[in-house]
């Protein structure tokens, strides 16, 4: 083999090389052991927006705003050469130039080598801000999660052990319970189904359409369009269907000439809030309880606690009224 021969051998090896080290999607640096840059991927070119100048021989620490001077990080890679260990997906959380706040996990293992003698380390640079983004995301849907699923048991041993027993037989017990554990299972298919919300007058006539049947009694008012998120869906479906329950058993839809009218708008102060009222008439006198029910207390906890507004019952002469004021899009 001659020497031009030799010559091409070795930059064909060497082209080859350097194709595989741009074509590893990570940005990659090669550190001497002085930690200053030997070479650096097309990926690490592309995803801090620098040229070589920039880069080829400056000291790692030094690169860009000097971002990877961090002293824990300088402790583990001044051990990676001569303790022979590696730094594996160290986080580096920062305000990089032209990228913004970003979180990277930094990598070193010493280059290999066969005799066991390479002081070059191999520096990859991973971008996981969507996936610490993602990771972030889905803890908050966990921790939703188990508070909902809190919530619900709670709600059905309540709902057990506060329905009504006296003057009911054991079949009467067993309708109420059922009747409102029935509500709360179409509540949540209703705010769960597909994963998304509902607009609040087609939430409206789905809930109250089982009470509104053979009957002029329930009258939905035209209103502006209000999109909900899921969690108020679930909320206000079990506002409505205690309301209507209540309604056909003591209020104006328990007679032939009762009615209930629900409107609603939306008010435009510091933030869109929505005002819902429930309106009956022409049913007999309901007093105020001499001490609030379960149904009563759903109600306020739905309207205070899941949907963050206000409650306002009136038992007025003429019928129950009820008014939910609440942050749009605002749901624990």
């Amino acid at each position: 083999m001659n020497l031009e021969e030799l010559y091409r051998l070795l930059r064909n090896g060497h082209v080859q090389a350097q194709g595989i080290f741009d074509t590893v999607p990570d940005p990659l640096l090669i550190l001497d052991e002085n930690l200053r840059v030997q070479s650096a991927s097309r990926a690490f070119f592309a995803a801090f927006n620098v040229g070589r100048d920039e880069t080829i021989g400056q000291h790692f620490y030094e690169l860009g705003n000097r971002q990877w001077d961090i002293p824990e990080l300088r402790r583990l890679l001044d051990e990676v050469i001569p303790k022979s260990t590696a730094v594996v997906d160290y986080e580096v959380e920062h305000d990089f130039p032209s990228l913004g706040r970003r979180t990277m996990l930094v990598s070193a293992h010493r280059l290999f080598h066969p005799d066991n003698n390479s002081r070059t380390l191999l520096l990859s640079i991973v971008d996981a801000t969507k996936r610490r983004e993602r990771e972030a995301e889905k803890d908050v849907l966990l921790g939703e999660l188990r508070h909902r699923v809190k919530n619900l048991l709670a709600l059905v041993q309540a709902m057990a052990r506060q329905t009504s027993t006296e003057g009911r037989s054991a079949e009467e017990y067993r309708d109420a319970f059922l009747g409102r554990f029935n509500a709360l299972i179409q509540a949540h298919e209703a705010a769960f189904s597909d994963g998304a919300g509902a607009d609040l007058k087609e939430l409206i006539e789905r809930t109250l359409e089982p009470y509104a049947a053979n009957r002029a009694g329930v009258l939905v008012e035209p209103g502006p369009p209000v999109p909900l998120a899921s969690g108020q869906v679930m909320s206000l479906s079990l506002i409505l269907h205690e309301l209507a329950t209540n309604a056909i058993k003591y209020g104006a839809l328990s007679g032939a000439t009762g009615q209930v009218r629900v409107r609603w708008e939306i008010e435009h102060a510091s933030a869109p809030h929505l005002r819902l009222v429930w309106r009956e008439s022409g049913g007999p006198p309901v007093p105020p309880p001499a001490s609030p029910g379960f149904g009563t207390k759903l109600i306020k906890f739905a309207a205070t606690r899941e949907l963050g507004g206000r409650l306002e019952l009136n038992y007025a002469s003429t019928g129950l009224e009820v008014e939910i004021v609440a942050p749009l899009g605002s749901v624990s």
